[in-house]
């Protein structure tokens, strides 16, 4: 099951002239697919990437668990102009969740919040802007860290590959789903401008 793990590889898949991004999620001990991340913003918002930045237009992330393959959860960004309050929904639709972004950071990041808007992490960059701390009053809880990819693919492409590590412990399946989709969002939400 995608959100019983500590620990995951996303890899982007690398597409020439890509609307929309497609993620490959593993289990790095098994190196199994797990999962897989697509954009699906709709016919209309495809078009519109064409002529507005892509970092302003709403965009609807579904993140399939492949065992099942259903939809483990979604991730849905409205239309922003500065700073956006990205959502989080289960399975079934409910609400779980939010992100609120950083307007004034040297690395970069955003406040995690539960569905009663109780924060539940912040996540941090560090002034190098790939290498993120989940952290929970003030301690680490977890990690989102760039995994070099090679050279060639790193210089000739956009595509990402990193790591989300959850500290060993107690989460709860919306908790993961949450921080989960947190360091899903870095790449797909708030990185990615094209």
């Amino acid at each position: 099951m995608l959100l019983d793990k500590n620990i995951y590889l996303v890899k982007e898949q690398v597409q020439f002239m890509k609307l929309s991004g497609k993620y490959d999620i593993f289990d790095p001990n098994t190196n199994t697919q797990i999962g897989f991340a697509k954009e699906e913003p709709g016919a209309m918002i495809h078009f519109l990437r064409f002529l507005i930045s892509k970092a302003m237009l709403p965009n609807i992330v579904n993140i399939y668990d492949t065992e099942t393959n259903t939809i483990a959860f979604t991730i849905k960004k409205p239309f922003t102009f500065l700073r956006s309050k990205v959502s989080v929904y289960n399975a079934a639709g409910e609400y779980k969740g939010y992100f609120k972004g950083k307007i004034l950071t040297i690395g970069g990041g955003f406040w995690i919040f539960d569905e009663n808007e109780k924060e539940i992490a912040e996540l941090k960059g560090d002034w190098k802007g790939w290498n993120f701390n989940f952290l929970q009053n003030g301690i680490s809880i977890g990690t989102v860290t760039k995994k070099w990819a090679g050279l060639g693919k790193e210089l000739f492409t956009s595509a990402d590959n990193y790591v989300i590590s959850l500290n060993e412990g107690e989460h709860s399946e919306d908790k993961i789903m949450l921080l989960l989709a947190a360091g899903l969002a870095i790449d797909i939400v708030y990185k990615e401008n094209k």
